[in-house]
């Protein structure tokens, strides 16, 4: 039983070595304007990813494009032997979850002396890297 649990953790060890992640906290925007932006990246090769945040005039794809260029700079730390799978267009952007953060609450003056309460929303954004599945055809 331990050689089995020693091979799994050796094989969990190996995918996480080809996979590279980055986080941001705390952004102050809300969660679905962040998301409207994230779901144009999901599943899509970083390169041209990069591109689509680029020429995407929200606001939050300002800082998107600044943490994809984070996690890509940690996929090349991680896989500094394989750099030209960058280049060649195999490193997707595997999945990207955009988490709801702290609120802040404050208060505004409502009509009849009553007070309305707003909600200034924050997010938390990652990011993770793999290499693109290898289709395997029969010739």
């Amino acid at each position: 039983m331990g050689a089995r649990k020693r091979k799994m953790a050796e094989r969990q060890k190996e995918i996480r070595k080809q996979t590279a992640y980055a986080r941001l906290n705390n952004v102050p925007t809300s969660p679905r304007k962040m998301r409207l932006v994230a779901d144009l990246i999901r599943g899509v090769e970083v390169n041209r990813a990069l591109d689509i945040l680029k020429y995407t005039k929200n606001e939050p794809s300002i800082r998107l494009e600044k943490l994809l260029k984070s996690a890509i700079a940690n996929w090349e730390a991680k896989n500094e032997e394989q750099r030209k799978e960058l280049e060649s267009g195999n490193v997707i952007v595997k999945s990207i979850t955009v988490d709801g953060g702290r609120i802040l609450k404050r208060i505004r003056t409502a009509p009849q002396g009553r007070a309305a309460r707003i909600r200034k929303r924050s997010n938390h954004v990652t990011i993770v890297l793999d290499k693109k599945q290898q289709t395997v055809k029969e010739a």
